[in-house]
């Protein structure tokens, strides 16, 4: 599936030369005599590509059917020729006043009834036809006129999928459930009744006309009901981005689209692995957690999601210069940190970068966001750093096109992680992304590169694959993870992983359900714990979170010599419980490893377990660097790109291939060794072959 995807985005590539560079640019806002200086500044910044158009509507469609694109004529024109190329959206992500007036039905209903007002963006039901046919009716209208503008070189379908309206509860949407529903049922009530469980709490259905969304009720829902829901929700926005995506294709065949996912810590509306194959250039938006203090592991993992979501480069829609303007207290970046952020951001694959917005607006809900141009103007340090960038990426544009590296993977999955954060788990204290970043962040600190797999992709380059959290597993997803062992490869699964099917049904026998036989363990009793809570482990760690009464299981003739406990837990009611155990899959000389931890161990702790793991399956650090300098490859056709950035502020001196270039200043790095400034980022260009 991503070779299919990867082929499909090969016919539409980005015309951009080198590493795109730009951002929102909403000129609306401003008197049309600025537009003039804006072009001076972004030349000046090296500004490549802006995204125009997004919250236009208002103004492109005054009123339904009658169109005013003077305006965007005049500007797409003046990019043109100041030769900056426009990334134009269709900006159906903010319907304007008048189409809710003439359609309140439009207005999205949340899941306790009330029908929300507008006055903001993605207001809207993604099931409604009469939003459906308005927004196709804009998409084809920009289609028409601009599809051989000369500044046009990619369409920006939408804006940000989900992020306000992942889901809508009216009756409309509730229709369009049931359709999504008999279509996977293949049209069998049965098939429903059993998949969901609907035995429980005599929630039998007798007629599709009896399901409904799980709208707010007395008690917990059902957890399919809920489960399938979330999929839903998530294949009808899809829906939309692929009926303006096919009116724009049909309007300029070669001219790619995309639209902006939103990898990052707070958003899991949707199933991007669904989505990907769709794009032909793969977009995010990151932004970064003031509260996290370390915010550039968030970039490196939600980079290296979204390279292996594109099954190559992709492209940095959105991100800031400085303070956003919706967290609690929206944190100023330090000295040095947009640099980082950014670089960060195209070592893991971005051959674009671009921010939210050109211009930090006056008025408006965004007016405190930070831009590229702020309220300041240019005499500020935002911009300065703006046009030092722009200087370095222009210095790196061969690396456009290098991919990404890895003998590691971790296992991602949608499903997964909607399922387990359903109510009624043994704790409400599991968070996927939290579970993925734990054994994630040691991997980055060791300088081991990783990518994201499904359950079921080819895993056949990895060495070792990890499945920190996969509640839910289908069963060829668990025969794909255990075979991949039987073959020799090394798994390690968490806590809870396996423990239901497809359907969110538990598997019966004990846990961890699907992954029980191969890793030679069984656990008849889950003991999470409580917040604060932790138990100790063997060679002084700690494990928190959770806890099961875990035993090890005989193995069958000639299956080897069973699983092993690595630790055990210390004290608590599981005192002298294996709590991580380490068992051969498989059978003969091909056979591999799978770990399992039973426990949220310290990171210490875990950072060693990894770190046995890698060192045992051959898996290597792209290169020793001193802690706190972040070392990341990007593989070119003839060269290695090595990035290094310094995340600590202590500098470093790291060793390199003789001969080798550091792009940034253009320095010949004869010694053999390159100079990290404190804070700083350097990007070495090496002959394939590395180091000699």
């Amino acid at each position: 599936m991503k070779e299919t995807a990867k082929e499909t985005r090969a016919k539409r590539e980005l015309s951009v030369p080198g590493i795109a560079y730009g951002g929102d640019y909403n000129p609306e806002q401003w008197p049309e005599e600025v537009w003039a200086e804006d072009m001076l500044l972004m030349r000046e910044a090296g500004v490549t590509m802006v995204s125009v158009g997004i919250f236009a509507w208002a103004l492109l469609e005054p009123a339904e059917g009658v169109y005013d694109f003077a305006r965007m004529d005049r500007l797409l024109d003046l990019l043109h020729e100041n030769g900056i190329a426009a990334d134009l959206a269709t900006p159906t992500a903010a319907p304007p006043a008048w189409f809710f007036r003439a359609h309140p039905e439009a207005l999205p209903v949340d899941r306790d009834g009330r029908r929300l007002s507008y006055g903001s963006r993605q207001t809207f039901c993604p099931s409604s036809p009469a939003y459906r046919e308005a927004a196709l009716r804009i998409a084809g209208a920009l289609a028409e006129r601009y599809a051989e503008h000369p500044a046009v070189v990619m369409w920006h379908v939408h804006n940000e999928y989900g992020c306000h309206n992942p889901a809508c509860y009216c009756d409309e949407s509730a229709e369009s459930f049931r359709r999504w529903l008999r279509a996977k049922y293949g049209d069998d009530l049965a098939a429903l009744n059993d998949a969901w469980g609907t035995t429980f709490w005599s929630q039998w259905y007798y007629d599709w006309a009896e399901v409904i969304p799980p709208r707010a009720t007395g008690a917990v829902p059902n957890p399919t009901h809920q489960l399938d829901w979330r999929r839903f929700c998530s294949d009808e926005l899809l829906s939309l981005y692929k009926a303006e995506r096919d009116v724009l294709r049909a309007a300029a065949p070669g001219t790619p689209a995309t639209t902006n996912f939103m990898v990052m810590y707070n958003f899991d509306a949707l199933d991007y692995w669904r989505w990907a194959p769709e794009l032909d250039v793969v977009s995010n938006d990151h932004y970064l957690r003031s509260t996290d203090p370390e915010s550039e592991i968030d970039i490196a993992l939600s980079g290296d999601l979204m390279r292996s979501l594109a099954g190559g480069p992709w492209l940095l829609m959105e991100h800031s210069t400085g303070a956003v303007n919706w967290q609690p207290v929206n944190r100023a970046k330090v000295a040095g940190e947009l640099r980082r952020n950014a670089l960060s951001h195209v070592a893991h694959g971005a051959d674009g970068i671009a921010y939210f917005q050109w211009r930090a607006a006056k008025a408006g809900a965004e007016q405190w966001h930070s831009a590229m141009l702020p309220h300041a103007g240019t005499d500020s340090r935002i911009w300065q750093d703006v046009v030092q960038l722009g200087a370095d990426l222009r210095a790196l544009a061969e690396v456009r096109g290098s991919t990404g590296t890895a003998s590691v993977a971790i296992v991602w999955d949608w499903d997964a992680r909607w399922a387990l954060e359903l109510p009624s788990q043994p704790s409400g204290e599991l968070r996927f992304q939290d579970l993925v970043r734990d054994w994630y962040e040691p991997l980055w600190r060791a300088g081991v590169a990783v990518d994201f797999v499904r359950p079921g992709d080819e895993l056949a380059g990895y060495r070792l694959v990890l499945a920190p959290s996969l509640y839910l597993v289908d069963e060829a997803g668990a025969a794909n993870l255990i075979g991949f062992a039987e073959r020799g490869g090394t798994l390690a699964v968490g806590f809870h992983s396996g423990a239901v099917d497809a359907n969110c049904h538990v598997r019966l026998g004990g846990y961890p359900g699907a992954f029980r036989e191969a890793l030679g363990v069984r656990a008849d009793e889950l003991f999470p714990l409580l917040p604060g809570e932790s138990v100790g482990l063997g060679e002084g760690g700690t494990g928190s979170l959770w806890s099961e009464r875990l035993r090890l299981e005989e193995t069958g003739e000639g299956a080897g010599p069973g699983a092993e406990a690595v630790l055990s837990y210390t004290d608590g009611p599981l005192a002298g419980v294996p709590a991580v155990t380490r068992n051969s899959v498989g059978t003969g000389k091909g056979a591999g490893v799978g770990w399992y931890v039973a426990t949220r161990p310290d990171p210490s702790t875990l950072g060693a377990l990894l770190g046995r793991m890698c060192a045992e399956s051959g898996v290597e650090s792209v290169r020793a660097t001193p802690a706190g300098v972040e070392a990341v490859v990007r593989r070119g056709p003839d060269a290695d790109y090595l990035f290094l950035i310094d995340h600590a502020g202590d500098g470093a001196e790291v060793e390199v291939a003789q001969g080798a270039t550091e792009l940034l200043s253009g320095e010949r790095l004869v010694g053999g060794v390159v100079r990290v400034a404190p804070g700083g980022v350097a990007v070495v260009r090496e002959a394939r072959g590395g180091r000699r």
